[in-house]
């Protein structure tokens, strides 16, 4: 294998086309928007909607749930207020159930709406900010692996560590997502969770990013240039 700074030089290099393409297929409000994200300008409208986002992508297409995902909005009532949300929660059950018929996630939903109502969201926001991901994982519907989706998508400095990022970093000769991105992150100057973001838009949008990635590890690798 070449040295270490040789390996680094060909991932920038990587990265930098990776993200040209993804932002060449209209995904460049995506990179911005994650890079936006900070805990202290979260709302408790957006603390509901990207939990809701997280549990329903769960297992789950994420081209289905965008398709799906305003009509869900509309009968959580705009996530105005998780209060609202767990005073309706009868009508909003049976609205979200009409649009996405998982029972389990739409409860889910609104138990977590339940807790913010209950505790209020500046204790929510205190506790994300203590605990992270430990504090996450106690929320219903929410797992080792979303966790970290959510954590992201509040503005967290965390990478999800899902099978496209996996496959990437094995492909790469990485021991963990974490390690791949955070080492990106050190060379290219764009946070970590930007850096999941563009890996993981790239990998839904083209079928050989695994083989891109693996002429890191394998110097015999036919050179599978980012498209």
């Amino acid at each position: 294998m070449d040295n270490p700074s040789g390996r680094s030089s060909r991932l920038v290099d990587i990265y930098l086309t990776v993200k040209d393409a993804v932002i060449a297929q209209g995904f460049a409000w995506e990179i911005d928007w994650q890079a936006g994200r900070r805990l202290d300008r979260v709302q408790e409208s957006d603390f509901l909607r990207e939990s809701a986002w997280t549990v329903l992508s769960a297992g789950f297409r994420e081209s289905v749930v965008r398709r799906l995902f305003e009509s869900i909005s509309e009968a959580f009532l705009g996530w105005h207020s998780a209060a609202l949300i767990h005073g309706s929660r009868a009508g909003c059950k049976r609205a979200a159930l009409h649009v996405f018929s998982n029972e389990r996630k739409i409860n889910a939903i609104l138990d977590i709406a339940a807790i913010v109502a209950e505790c209020g969201f500046e204790t929510i926001r205190s506790r994300i900010r203590e605990d992270g991901i430990s504090f996450l994982r106690t929320l219903p519907y929410i797992g080792s692996v979303t966790a970290f989706h959510l954590a992201k998508n509040l503005g967290l400095p965390v990478v999800k560590p899902d099978r496209h990022m996996q496959r990437i970093a094995k492909a790469a000769g990485f021991g963990s997502p974490h390690e791949l991105c955070e080492m990106i992150a050190d060379r290219v100057g764009d946070p970590i969770q930007v850096v999941d973001v563009v890996l993981w838009r790239y990998a839904t949008l083209f079928s050989n990013y695994v083989a891109v990635f693996a002429v890191l590890s394998n110097p015999c690798c036919p050179d599978t240039r980012p498209l």
